[in-house]
């Protein structure tokens, strides 16, 4: 089943109402989230698959969330989706990355797939067929253009040999969407992706490789599948041969961009347990979370998960209407959130003291496996160096945009409404690169500008400025850097500079627009979390741009405080942690 639909409604509605059905129907199959989590906590240790969890969200429909609507499916909104991944993970992210490699492994067949091979696969993951991605090669990773399993044609079809590792879901997946040399090695047009059903291959032609042993997602299905003649009829050929690297960067686009509600619910779970720590840590007769330093350390780490919201939130919602600019947007998110998520889970572990590293406290290990299991996110769909070397290819379009300020203003503005239901997502509009660069970051300064002439809460104007002046000197440097296919360490860094000019054009973005429609909520009164995101993003830009942070804004000498006291009741009363997030249920209590 799939959460019913009730219109459009108020803005926020859908997304959040899908979230809460699907964390409704985990706590009646799963129990109380305490007891939940210390049944996560045994199937970690033991290695074992979660396969109680996954069969819950098969139960709750969640496969058909990884269908276009077009074939049969119910995804035609990349926010909802968001929220129904980050709920999930926020329980257990070993469960949400086993579950959802499923839509990684289809997202090809719906970019480049024929009618027959769309119904086919379509009908599989509804289903419940666990589909998956096989790119990588044990001595390759990343290097596609230099894998070596070879598709060979020969009359009736294709002929499979050599291995993929490592693979999520390559043993328990049905279905493999798989990336095989067709041609001459190293080519960009030497490679095909083909659609694997592995309930047809011969006996003896094809063997699964033991499962990999793993720091964190202990539990999951990593391993990998080795083909010896194996045969494919001709039909499974996913569009023309020799475009398979083509399809998989568009492919990527889509999923680089929605592995942040990854980082979303893994930092949402370790601000909760930490937040909820410091309130009830005392110590000579008064709390942790009153203490200048721990509310200073939790107001930073709500904040910028607040700001990895905002730009996941905008990325997402960008599938639909800023397509052709995913090139950037993908790239920009998939570096920044695992980035900011681990340095926050690195600072809550301060707080936490040597309970960050205990099994069974604090809340049965929660703190320690989310720490373990997030430090995979920042390698998958690409690494953090590789999504870094794609944004620094673009720089000159980038700096050409910034200098005119060219944004599309209607695709914009519907990316900021977060909420509202898209339009819908045309994947002939996926380009490998941005022609046009970023309309988030290239409207910062007029954005910022505007904010100047009418009311705001005090010290979100200054804040913005300060962001814009930022920005303005990051493309300076940008412009100043020679173009290189091996780009120096003084580019990345610049890239990683420009993933935080957008998380916080982001929340500006998205504070704009929904600032009226938030009204009586914590996080967004007096602009309390834009305030707050957008000062720790600007000091973390000013160090990597080796430039003295922005003077402090009117209102910050409280901001801390005030931040610390709202994230601190949130987590004990399970309401939201950041400015677009659910509410949570306690432990001991249902949803």
């Amino acid at each position: 089943m799939t959460p019913t639909r009730t219109g459009t409604g108020p803005p926020a509605s859908r997304a959040r109402a899908a979230a809460a059905a699907l964390d409704q129907a985990l706590d009646r199959a799963l129990g109380d989230p305490a007891e939940s989590a210390r049944r996560t906590a045994r199937l970690d240790e033991a290695e074992e698959f979660p396969a109680e969890l996954c069969a819950a969200l098969d139960t709750f429909g969640l496969p058909a969330h990884y269908v276009p609507t077009r074939h049969g499916g119910a995804l035609d909104d990349h926010e909802e989706l968001l929220y129904l991944w980050r709920t999930v993970a926020r329980r257990d992210l070993s469960a949400t990355v086993a579950h959802a490699k499923t839509y990684l492994g289809a997202v090809c067949v719906w970019i480049a797939g024929s009618p027959e091979q769309t119904r086919a696969t379509a009908a599989a993951v509804l289903d419940g067929t666990p589909v998956a991605w096989a790119l990588t090669e044990p001595d390759h990773g990343a290097d596609l253009l230099n894998n070596e399993l070879t598709a060979t044609a020969h009359p009736d079809g294709y002929r499979l040999d050599g291995t993929k590792w490592p693979i999520n879901n390559a043993t328990r997946a049905g279905l493999l969407t798989l990336l095989a040399r067709t041609g001459p090695a190293g080519s960009p047009r030497g490679h095909s992706l083909l659609v694997v059903d592995k309930a047809t291959l011969a006996p003896g032609t094809w063997r699964h490789l033991p499962k990999a042993h793993t720091h964190g997602i202990r539990g999951i299905d990593i391993s990998g599948i080795g083909f010896d003649g194996a045969t494919l009829p001709r039909q499974a050929l996913l569009g023309p041969e020799g475009t398979g690297v083509e399809t998989v960067l568009r492919g990527l686009q889509l999923t680089r961009t929605m592995c942040a509600a990854l980082s979303l619910g893994a930092g949402e779970h370790g601000l909760r347990l930490a937040a909820r720590f410091t309130a009830t840590r005392v110590i000579q007769k008064r709390p942790l979370a009153e203490r200048p330093h721990p509310a200073s350390i939790l107001a930073r780490c709500a904040a910028l998960l607040a700001a990895t919201e905002a730009a996941a939130l905008l990325a997402a919602r960008s599938i639909h209407s800023l397509t052709g600019e995913l090139g950037v947007t993908a790239a920009t998110v998939k570096a920044l959130a695992p980035t900011l998520v681990d340095s926050v889970l690195g600072e809550l572990a301060e707080l936490l003291g040597a309970r960050s590293f205990l099994t069974d406290v604090p809340e049965y290990g929660g703190f320690q496996k989310v720490a373990r299991d997030h430090q995979i996110v920042a390698v998958f769909d690409g690494s953090t160096p590789v999504n870094r070397a794609a944004l620094v290819q673009q720089f000159p379009a980038l700096v050409r945009g910034h200098a005119t300020g060219a944004a599309d203003t209607a695709g914009l503005a519907e990316a900021a409404a977060a909420g509202r239901p898209p339009g819908p997502l045309e994947y002939d509009a996926l380009t490998l690169a941005s022609r046009r660069g970023s309309s988030v970051v290239q409207s910062l300064p007029a954005l910022a500008a505007a904010l100047r002439t009418r009311p705001t809460p005090s010290g979100l104007a200054e804040h913005a400025v300060a962001l814009s002046g930022l920005t303005e000197l990051l493309h300076t440097r940008m412009a100043a850097l020679r173009p290189a296919a091996r780009p120096p360490m003084a580019a990345h860094e610049l890239a990683a500079a420009y993933e935080l000019c957008f998380a916080g054009a982001a929340c500006l973005h998205l504070w704009t627009a929904g600032e009226h429609d938030h009204a009586g909520e914590p996080l967004w009164a007096d602009g309390l979390w834009a305030r707050a995101a957008l000062r720790a993003v600007s000091e973390r830009l000013a160090a990597l741009l080796r430039t003295p942070a922005p003077a402090p804004a009117p209102g910050d000498g409280d901001l801390d405080g005030t931040l610390a006291r709202v994230i601190t009741d949130a987590a004990t009363t399970g309401a939201p942690v950041t400015p677009f997030g659910a509410p949570a249920p306690r432990a001991g209590e249902a949803a």
